[in-house]
């Protein structure tokens, strides 16, 4: 994909009726320098209004908001790129099977941006080539991106951190636990968020639970399994290797992952897939058995996409803010200075949001 929308990049003639300011020739428009002039701040302050940071006092900006309307200043991201010797680029590098958690974290992301000087690009990578570091690293040099937002699993790549710092460019890792200076995180409590579908199927009165993990070498499906584990174990419900079977966050894992669960003899009475295509999989399998959902067997996913609730019947899943991280990480980006000490994890904590797929089991 190439950039993901088309921002105007060249400064406009002045309103209609708007007149020039002070120290201005004819035919020129007004440039930052001027705002900053006439509003008497700095540069620095004038670029803080443009890309909305909250660290300018209110007052402060509206009189410097009141400038640059009416002398009709646009910002000129090209020129000012030149200046900064970066573009006023965000980019978003990622090596994820799962296309609608792309889609929304990007979003999310550009819900940061808007309004703003910035743009954002995407760049897929393979993080099992030889040269996948250097390639991201050339890609961060060709478009001299401002900063970059590293999605899992690559995010947890520290050889790639080491990169983006000698190439002098900002980044921001959305993750599952600390491994970083706060200000370049964002985390997702998931170990949590597993607890409570496994505390609901127990509840429900489940003691089988089939378990289909995400692939290995992902953060995401350590920290998932093992507070799945932990909190069936809290609840002295068994858990044995059997119930528990690899998957690639894809559509395809979860039928192959359905096949071997339901082929146990007992089956087990509710499955928990950690990620919603592989629960849709799971449905399929279902489907061709002849098994009801829930009546015969319960099914739980994990990010409650907009497939979740299409699906018959609609999916108990965990809803992970997705678009919120990416928000939240390009913000880091936009406004370093706003990090503050600590990691932001997201204020909307995953959690369990109960449709009509599950039920307590057949006795």
């Amino acid at each position: 994909m190439t950039r993901s929308r088309k921002k105007v990049a060249l400064n406009r003639p002045a309103a209609k009726g708007a007149s020039k300011p002070a120290g201005v020739k004819p035919g020129r428009n007004a440039t930052i320098n001027d705002i900053a002039r006439l509003a008497s701040v700095s540069k620095k302050t004038v670029s803080r209004v443009i890309n909305q940071s909250p660290l300018v006092q209110e007052a402060t900006r509206a009189r410097i908001q009141a400038v640059i309307d009416k002398f009709g200043y646009v910002p000129d991201p090209q020129a000012r790129g030149l200046a900064f010797r970066r573009a006023f680029l965000i980019g978003l590098v990622y090596d994820n099977p799962n296309a609608q958690y792309i889609v929304n974290l990007m979003e999310g992301a550009l819900e940061a941006v808007r309004n703003t000087e910035y743009e954002v690009v995407v760049h897929p990578c393979d993080r099992m080539k030889p040269d996948f570091i250097a390639g991201v690293r050339r890609f961060v040099e060709r478009q001299k991106l401002r900063g970059v937002i590293l999605m899992p699993p690559i995010s947890e790549n520290d050889d790639l951190t080491h990169a983006l710092m000698a190439a002098d460019c900002a980044y921001v890792r959305i993750t599952y636990a600390q491994l970083d200076d706060p200000a370049r995180m964002v985390i997702s409590n998931d170990r949590l968020a597993v607890a409570e579908v496994a505390n609901y199927l127990v509840s429900l009165g489940h003691r089988r639970i089939g378990y289909i993990a995400g692939p290995p070498g992902f953060r995401s499906a350590i920290e998932r399994l093992a507070g799945f584990r932990e909190a069936l174990a809290a609840r002295g419900v068994a858990f044995p290797s059997e119930l528990i079977v690899e998957g690639g966050y894809t559509y395809e894992s979860g039928v192959a992952g359905g096949e071997k669960l339901l082929a146990l003899d007992p089956r087990p009475t509710a499955i928990f897939a950690s990620n919603d295509e592989m629960a849709a999989g799971v449905y399929r399998v279902a489907n061709k058995l002849g098994l009801a959902i829930p009546g015969d067997l319960s099914i739980v996913g994990f990010d409650d996409g907009p497939l979740a609730a299409r699906l018959l019947p609609s999916m108990t899943t965990i809803r992970l803010p997705i678009r919120e991280l990416g928000r939240l990480a390009a913000n880091k980006i936009l406004h370093p200075e706003a990090a503050g000490g600590h990691a932001m994890v997201t204020p909307l904590e995953p959690h369990l949001v109960i449709r009509d797929s599950c039920q307590p089991p057949a006795r």
